[in-house]
């Protein structure tokens, strides 16, 4: 396995466990359940040291592992292993080395100074685990979207089952054997299977449920958690557009496009899902963005060892149906049996066409002409939410304006998909994108309760608020006012 390419041919070293179905499921459910429920009671996970070892025994299992997690990538999506190691391995590794830097800080209690009426007091927020929690991973980073929550989840003092995604059948097999690696089960465990696992899982109650797919299984996940009144976390997805300005530099903007769009094939929930173009730059930009899937890819990126395939065969009759050919103005190229697309530019689209009805979810990019950046404004106001939005331009003034009056769940201004690098930026949705967010503090954040408590000195207990209160009033006017 080298450095940039594709990993080597050679078998995985582990296999799928069996899926358990009816009562056998049922049962395994209800021993994994209560073995956690009482790990977290007994209180092993709340000391700093006990989050501290818990981390350090998940990054040990990444940095044995990241073989068997790059070659399992690449069986269920083809990613190569430079892309593994940067979205999947590397991602992962980096949020628990932020995690393990800032955890003692991010445990203390927020202190504050109490009001002057319930003197002598200090108030503070003291960051309580939620308890058991439920993480559904999706097929599409199945590694990186499995083991980013547990990391918050760790570092807050819980314990966690994670259900992978079936649909990326060897990567599921990788994240159960880190855990075995990694864990006691009744700490951390990955159940796999299919929907029949996901209902008898949503079934019962979780302190906590952080799901991330698509936008129609998560109102499914919100109705179980509703069920129980559990707190839910729902990371989606939705439409996100991308703005390019007349002010913006093409070359820039072309190249980081094409790569935001084209990370993993287009699999991704924040990629680049429609463009909108100023009128005067258009067709200079799309010149450019055709060579730069050239540049990235070759003449024929089927033979690129760096250009994904598209997960299911579902999948990619769905998206070869949203492909107009009249509208293709580069690739449109597709092989069933390889689950090939090619990177696919579409021009002169409306929003009547398939292609602008859902998410996309693969290399497909519709692009619109705008004849300013008001229309722009208008056409992502009247979609829902997205969960990215991208704006590449170069006026301090279309900017503002962009981000004053478009709700989105986070983005960039001249970049693509890079926000997610930062730790210190909550990642999270807005309406049908998702609620919550989570990365770094904000993870750790995710999976905790903000206990309020207020303490009260006993030296002094002024008589002024208790009865009787005749003649206090302006007093109490002065104290509370």
């Amino acid at each position: 396995m080298d450095g940039s390419g594709s990993p080597g041919s050679a078998p995985l070293e582990v296999a799928a466990t069996p899926e358990l179905h009816g009562q056998a499921l049922h049962d395994r459910i209800d021993e994994l359940y209560e073995a956690q429920r009482q790990f977290f009671g007994a209180g092993r996970t709340l000391p700093q040291a006990a989050r501290e070892d818990a981390l350090r025994a998940l990054l040990h299992a990444f940095e044995t592992k990241e073989k068997l997690i790059i070659d399992a990538l690449h069986a269920d999506l083809h990613k190569s292993t430079t892309e593994a190691y940067f979205t999947e391995v590397g991602y992962t590794t980096a949020e628990i080395k932020h995690t393990l830097r800032h955890l003692g800080r991010w445990m203390k209690p927020d202190v504050s100074l109490a009001p002057l009426a319930i003197a002598p007091s200090r108030s503070y927020i003291h960051y309580q685990p939620l308890g058991l929690n439920l993480i559904v991973a999706p097929w599409n980073y199945p590694v990186q979207l499995a083991f980013a929550p547990v990391t918050g989840a760790l570092a807050a003092g819980n314990v966690a089952i994670l259900k992978p995604s079936e649909l990326a059948p060897a990567s599921s097999a990788a994240c159960a054997e880190i855990a075995r690696e990694a864990f006691d089960p009744a700490h951390v465990a990955v159940l796999e299977g299919g929907v029949e696992t996901s209902q008898a899982l949503l079934a019962r109650r979780w302190d906590h449920i952080f799901f991330t797919g698509g936008t129609g299984i998560g109102r499914v996940v919100a109705k179980a958690g509703a069920e129980h009144l559990s707190r839910v976390t729902l990371e989606l997805g939705g439409k996100s557009p991308c703005i390019v300005t007349a002010s913006a530099d093409l070359d820039v903007a072309a190249r980081r496009i094409v790569w935001g769009k084209l990370v993993n094939a287009g699999q991704t929930c924040v990629a680049p899902d429609y463009l909108l173009v100023e009128a005067s730059v258009h067709d200079g930009l799309v010149s450019r963005m055709k060579a730069a899937i050239r540049d990235f890819y070759g003449e024929d990126p089927s033979k690129s060892a760096d250009y994904g395939r598209i997960i299911n065969d579902r999948h990619f009759l769905r998206l070869v149906g949203l492909i107009d050919p009249d509208k293709v103005a580069h690739g449109g190229q597709h092989d069933r049996e390889q689950r090939y697309i090619a990177p696919t530019l579409m021009t002169d689209v409306s929003m009547d066409d398939r292609v602008m009805a859902d998410e996309i979810f693969g290399p497909l990019l519709p692009i619109m002409r705008i004849d300013s950046l008001d229309e722009a404004i208008a056409t992502v106001a009247a979609r829902p939410n997205p969960l990215a939005l991208y704006l590449f331009t170069q006026s301090g003034e279309d900017e503002r304006k962009v981000i004053e009056r478009v709700s989105f769940g986070g983005g960039c201004i001249n970049n693509t998909l890079a926000h997610l690098a930062d730790p210190d930026l909550p990642f999270g949705g807005v309406g049908e994108s998702g609620m919550g967010a989570y990365h770094g503090r904000n993870s750790f954040e995710a999976f905790s309760h903000r206990k309020s408590v207020l303490k009260t000195a006993n030296f002094l207990d002024p008589s002024i608020k208790y009865p009787p209160y005749e003649g206090k009033l302006k007093y109490m006017r002065k104290l509370v006012g």
